[in-house]
C-alpha cells in the first residue's frame, strides 16, 4: 500500500458499505480462515466485496495483511490507504496505522503496547482478545485460531455485520463438520456479545444489507482456471508445485474425482501427475498432447524459463498443448508471492527462431474458468501450445463473480484422422497442408491404420515427417506453421470495452486482473475532466477492434504492472503505424494496481502535455 492519497474527514458523516480494512497479523498463525469469515458474511450480506491476501515468502512468522474492500458503487480494486486496521502484530503496529486518515479506525490486540505520541485522530477499539480465549480454554494447539476468531466477533459486531451472516460463513468453511462450526461459531459470539455489551461505537463505518448476490459465487482465478479445464475435457496434467500455480493443479486434483469419473466404470477419465521439476512437467504434458490427449501444465514465470526448450519443440512439432502461466514478481526468484504482469513479453515469441504463440489473458475469474475450456479448444484446433497468462491477485485471491455458465461450444479436437478418414485421402503426411490454412491433419495412438504412424523430430523434415535439410522443405514448412495463425484472431477472445463520454478523445488500454482498478480510475479520470474510454485486451494476437480502438483516440494510455510497458511495446509492433499514439504508464511494487495510481499518473502526464 501507498500513503499518497488520505482524505480528510473532519466532518465525520456516517460511510455505509464503503471502506477497506485491513487485518494485520502473522503468517502462520491461522488467520485466513478468520479473515475469510469477515468476507463471506459481508457476501452474505449482498455487499460486493473483494478480499486480498498480502503474504510472504516464508513459511511462519512474518507480517501478513487481509485487504477487504467494501463498496457498494461495486468498485472492489485495491486502494492505496485503509479506513480500518485490525492490529494482532505488534510489530508493524506503527506502521500499520500510517495507511489510515483522519478518523480512521483501529481495532487492536489490549496486549499490544502502544508508544507513547500515537496519533490522537484515530478512533482505537482495544480488544481483550487473550482474556476472552482464556474463558473458552482453548487447546494450546488452536490457541491462535480461537484469537483469531474473537476478533471476528468484535469486529462485526461494531460494523454492523449480522450473526446470520457470520454463521453462514462459518459453515461454509465447515460444512461437514457441524461441531467444529458450531465451536468456532460460539468463539465469534463470545466476542461478538462482548463488544455490544463493552464498546461504544465512535466511528462512522458500517454495514447494512443490501440485495443478495444469489446468482453469485465467491472463488478464486485458479480454482475457476481448474473447473474451466476440467469441463473442457482435460485428460492429462502433468505439474511441479511453484508459487502461484500450485493451487490450480490441487484444485483440479480435487475436483476431478466429482466431475471426470466415468459412472459406469469408476474409472477417472483424467489422469494428474507430479513430476519431479519444470522440465518433466512441459515434457509429460507435450507428450501427452501427441498422443492425442487434451493436455495441460501450469506453473509460474521461473518454471516458464525451464519450460522454454520444450515449448519451442511442440511449437516446431505441432503438439497442442496448453500452459498456464500464474504471474509473479521476477526477474529471477522475485517476489514470489506479489503480483505482477511481466511475462508477457517473454511469452510473445518464447523460444529461439520464428515463433509466434498464442495467449489467452483473463481478466476475471469468470474467464479464467471459459479461458479454461476454450485453450484446450485452440491446442487441438490449431496444433500448438496455447498460453494462458493469469497473475497471483486473479489466481489466489478471493473474487465475487457470476455463477460459471456451462461451456457453450463442443469439445473441438481438431483435424484427427482415424483409420477410415485416413482412407480417404489419396496422400497424406503429418505435416502436408491439405486445405490450404496450414493446419495439417494428424494421427494420434491407437489408429491402426498402417499409414497413421510418422516420426515427430525437431530437426528438419519434409511434409511426411522424413529427415530434411532441402532448404525449400525448410522454408515451406516455417512459412507453412506461420499460416496457421493468419486467422486466428477469429476465434480469440475479443477485447472488453467500456466508452466514456461521447467525446472522450483519450484511450485507456490494460490486461488482466487490473480491470477493476482500471474501471474505477475510467470514472474517477471522466470526474476530473479528463475524458476517456476503456479497452482491455484479452488475446494475442490481437484483434483489428484494437486497431480500430487505437486510431480512434487521440493518444492511448497503456497501463500495466511491470517495468517495461511489454504490451505496449507489443502493440507498438503489432500496429506501428499507430505507434505514436501509445504511451506506457508501468508500476512495478508487486501489489495490485490502484485507481488513485493511475488516475494521478495520467492527470500528471495530461497537465504537462499541456503546459509543456
Amino acid at each position: 500500500m501507498s500513503n499518497d492519497e488520505k482524505q480528510s474527514t473532519s466532518v465525520l458523516e456516517p460511510i455505509v458499505n464503503e471502506f477497506c480494512m485491513t487485518i494485520c497479523t502473522v503468517n502462520g498463525s491461522g488467520s485466513a480462515t478468520a479473515n475469510g469469515t469477515l468476507f463471506r458474511a459481508l457476501f452474505k450480506m449482498g455487499i460486493p466485496t473483494s478480499g486480498k491476501n498480502i503474504f510472504p515468502s516464508n513459511i511462519k512468522g512474518m507480517a501478513t495483511w487481509y485487504i477487504i474492500r467494501t463498496s457498494a458503487k461495486g468498485y472492489t480494486g485495491r486502494v492505496p490507504y485503509d479506513d480500518i486496521v485490525v492490529a494482532m502484530n505488534q510489530k508493524t503496529f506503527l506502521e500499520d496505522l500510517t495507511y489510515l486518515p483522519e478518523g480512521g479506525v483501529i481495532f487492536y490486540d489490549d496486549n499490544i503496547e502502544i508508544p507513547e505520541g500515537t496519533r490522537s485522530d484515530l478512533i482505537f477499539y482495544p480488544m481483550p482478545i487473550k482474556e476472552l480465549t482464556k474463558q473458552l480454554n482453548p487447546p494450546r494447539n488452536l490457541r491462535d485460531f480461537t484469537e483469531n476468531m474473537v476478533y471476528v466477533g468484535i469486529v462485526g459486531q461494531v460494523l454492523g455485520i449480522t450473526k446470520e451472516a457470520l454463521r453462514y460463513a462459518i459453515n461454509q468453511y465447515f460444512p461437514t463438520k457441524p461441531a467444529v462450526a458450531e465451536t468456532n461459531m460460539k468463539t465469534i459470539e463470545l466476542g461478538y456479545d462482548w463488544a455490544e455489551q463493552n464498546l461504544e461505537k465512535r466511528d462512522r463505518f458500517s454495514v447494512r444489507e443490501m440485495s443478495p448476490l444469489d446468482d453469485c459465487i465467491i472463488t478464486d482465478g485458479n480454482i475457476a482456471g481448474a473447473l474451466g479445464s476440467l469441463f473442457g475435457g482435460m485428460e492429462f496434467c502433468s505439474w511441479y508445485p511453484i508459487t502461484p500455480g500450485t493451487s490450480l493443479v490441487e484444485a483440479a486434483i480435487e475436483y476431478a474425482p466429482k466431475l471426470r469419473k466415468d459412472p459406469k466404470t469408476g474409472k477417472m477419465t483424467c489422469a494428474i501427475l507430479q513430476v519431479e521439476d519444470e522440465l518433466a512437467a512441459i515434457g509429460a504434458a507435450a507428450g501427452a498432447g501427441w498422443a492425442g490427449l487434451r493436455s495441460l501444465t501450469c506453473t509460474s514465470g521461473p518454471g516458464l524459463s525451464l519450460m522454454t526448450e520444450t515449448i519451442g519443440l511442440a511449437y516446431f512439432t505441432e503438439i497442442p498443448v496448453v500452459i498456464w502461466d500464474v504471474q509473479r514478481v521476477g526477474p529471477s526468484t522475485g517476489l514470489p508471492t506479489r503480483t505482477a504482469q511481466g511475462d508477457l513479453g517473454f511469452m510473445y515469441t518464447l523460444g529461439h527462431g520464428d515463433t509466434q504463440h498464442i495467449i489467452l489473458i483473463p481478466g476475471s475469474v469468470t474467464e479464467c474458468f471459459e479461458h479454461g475450456w476454450k485453450a484446450l479448444n485452440l491446442a487441438d484446433k490449431y496444433q500448438t501450445p496455447i498460453f494462458v497468462l493469469s497473475d497471483l491477485d486473479l489466481g489466489m485471491n478471493q473474487w465475487i463473480t457470476k455463477k460459471f455458465e456451462y461451456p457453450n461450444k463442443p469439445i473441438n479436437r481438431g483435424k484427427i484422422v482415424w483409420e477410415e478418414d485416413l482412407n480417404k485421402f489419396a496422400d497424406w503426411g503429418r505435416y502436408m497442408d491439405i486445405d490450404g490454412d496450414g493446419i495439417p491433419y494428424r494421427t494420434v495412438m491407437g489408429n491402426q491404420n498402417p499409414r497413421a504412424p510418422y516420426f515427430t523430430r525437431g530437426t528438419g523434415h519434409n511434409v511426411y515427417g522424413n529427415y530434411s535439410e532441402d532448404p525449400k522443405d525448410w522454408s515451406d514448412l516455417i512459412r507453412r506453421i506461420g499460416k496457421k495463425f493468419r486467422k486466428v484472431v477469429e476465434d480469440l477472445p475479443q477485447p472488453f470495452f467500456r466508452n466514456g463520454p461521447e467525446d472522450a478523445n483519450i484511450g485507456l488500454i490494460a490486461m488482466g486482473s487490473t480491470e477493476n482498478a482500471m474501471i474505477e480510475a475510467q470514472d474517477m479520470l471522466n470526474a476530473a475532466g479528463v475524458k476517456c474510454d476503456f479497452m482491455r485486451v484479452k488475446s494475442i494476437p490481437t484483434s483489428p477492434s484494437v486497431r480500430e480502438f487505437i486510431a480512434s483516440h487521440e493518444r492511448n494510455y497503456v497501463v500495466e504492472l511491470n517495468r517495461d510497458g511489454q504490451l505496449c511495446r507489443i502493440l507498438k509492433l503489432e500496429i506501428s503505424e499507430y505507434s505514436h499514439k501509445l504511451i506506457s504508464i508501468s508500476e512495478i511494487g508487486g501489489l495490485p494496481l490502484t485507481a488513485v495510481w493511475t488516475r494521478d499518473s495520467i492527470v500528471a502526464l495530461e497537465k504537462e502535455r499541456k503546459h509543456g
